[in-house]
C-alpha cells in the first residue's frame, strides 16, 4: 500500500496473504452484531489495538485459495469489517447464492447461523419436537431466526417475549405462545417483572415447563429460567444483554437433573464442511420461504455508513432495532 500525495488518499499495490488459504474481501456492508459492544465496552477482552466488526460482505478482488475466486460475492464471519478491505480465512466464507441479496446474506451469518445452531445443535437433543421451549425477545435479529427455526425445521412449540413496542402480529408469525411486556426506556431488554413469568410459563405448558430455554438476555432472565425448565431441561444462556448471569451453583441444577450450557458460534462452525453444511440448510430455508407468508419478513433495519459506527452502537443497545443493522463501506 502507498500513499498518493496528489490525492491525500492511500491505493492499494498490493495483496499480502498468510499461510492459511485466504481472500480479499472488498467490503459494501459491515454487520453489526451485540457482541461488538460487548468488546468495545471491555466485557469481552481483545488486545489491543484491534479492528472492530464480525462480520460483513463484498466482492473478492485477491485470493490465495481456489476455493474462491476474483469476483465472487461472498459473506463473512471475520475480525475486522468495520474497514473497506478485509483479510478473511476461507474457512469463515460462504459464496452468496443465487436470489439471494448481500444485505441478507450478510444478516444472515452471525444471526441466522447463530439461530440454525441454537435451534438445532445447542440443546444436544434434550428437547424433543412438539414440546416447549422459551426464546426470549423474539423481535430481535438472533432471536427472530431462532424461533422461526426452532418452530419451522426443530418442530418444537415456542414460547417468546416481545416487548408492547414491537409488531405484536408480526410477532406472532414466529412463535406458537407470546408473551408482551413492558418497555425498559432505553434498554436493549423488556421489563422482565412486569409479567408473573414463572405462572405463565408453566400455566402455558400444563406444569412441566420448557425442555429448552434461548436465553441472550442474561442477568434479567436468569431465575426465571431456572424456574421453568422442564425436568432435565436445558438452559442455553448465550448472551448478555442486561448483564452477565450471576456465579451459579450447580446445585441449583439439581431439583431437575437440569442442565446448563454457555455455547458460542464458533465452536458450531469450527470446519469448513460444518459451515458450509449448516449455511446450505440456512439458506435454503430462507430461499424457500422468502417470498411467501411463512416466515416473518428477514428487515433489515438500518443502515449506517461506517462513519457513523458510534450512532450505530448507540441504536442497538438502546433497544431500537427490529431487524439487522448494517453499516455501509
Amino acid at each position: 500500500m502507498v500513499m498518493l500525495p496528489s490525492w491525500n488518499m492511500w491505493k492499494i499495490t498490493q495483496y499480502l496473504f498468510p499461510r492459511r488459504a485466504s481472500c480479499w474481501s472488498k467490503n459494501k456492508f459491515a454487520g453489526l452484531n451485540f457482541i461488538d459492544t460487548y468488546f468495545r465496552s471491555g466485557l469481552y477482552k481483545k488486545p489491543l489495538p484491534f479492528v472492530s466488526g464480525q462480520e460483513g460482505g463484498g466482492e473478492v478482488v485477491a485470493t490465495s485459495s481456489d476455493a474462491v475466486k476474483v469476483g465472487d460475492i461472498v459473506a463473512y464471519m471475520a475480525m475486522g469489517s468495520y474497514a473497506e478491505y478485509t483479510l478473511v480465512p476461507v474457512d469463515k466464507l460462504v459464496k452468496v447464492p443465487n436470489g439471494m441479496t448481500l444485505e441478507i446474506a450478510i444478516a444472515a451469518m452471525t444471526q441466522g447461523l447463530t439461530g440454525h445452531y441454537l435451534a438445532m445443535s445447542a440443546h444436544a437433543n434434550l428437547i424433543q419436537p412438539g414440546q416447549w421451549c422459551l426464546i426470549y425477545s423474539v423481535a430481535s435479529g438472533t432471536n427472530k431466526w431462532t424461533a422461526q427455526l426452532a418452530k419451522q425445521l426443530g418442530g418444537y412449540k415456542v414460547i417468546g417475549t416481545c416487548s408492547k413496542s414491537k409488531n405484536y402480529d408480526e410477532m406472532k408469525k414466529v412463535c406458537d405462545e407470546l408473551i408482551v411486556l413492558d418497555t425498559v426506556e432505553g434498554q436493549s431488554y423488556s421489563d422482565y417483572t412486569s409479567v408473573d413469568m414463572v405462572s405463565r410459563i408453566m400455566d402455558i405448558t400444563d406444569g412441566v415447563g420448557c425442555h429448552a430455554i434461548m436465553d441472550g438476555i442474561g442477568k434479567a432472565t436468569a431465575d426465571t429460567s431456572l424456574q421453568v425448565l422442564a425436568q432435565r431441561g436445558i438452559w442455553i444462556t448465550f448472551g448478555n444483554a442486561s448483564g452477565p448471569v450471576p456465579d451459579l451453583s450447580p446445585l441449583k441444577l439439581s431439583p431437575k437433573s437440569a442442565f446448563l450450557t454457555r455455547p458460542k458460534l464458533g465452536d458450531y462452525i469450527a470446519t469448513r464442511d460444518e459451515l458450509e453444511q449448516r449455511w446450505n440448510q440456512l439458506s435454503q430455508w430462507i430461499l424457500d420461504n422468502q417470498d411467501t407468508q411463512n416466515i416473518a419478513q428477514i428487515d433489515i433495519d438500518h443502515k449506517f455508513p461506517l462513519k457513523d459506527a458510534q450512532e450505530g452502537h448507540l441504536y442497538i443497545e438502546g433497544g431500537h432495532t427490529n431487524g439487522k443493522v448494517l453499516f455501509e463501506v
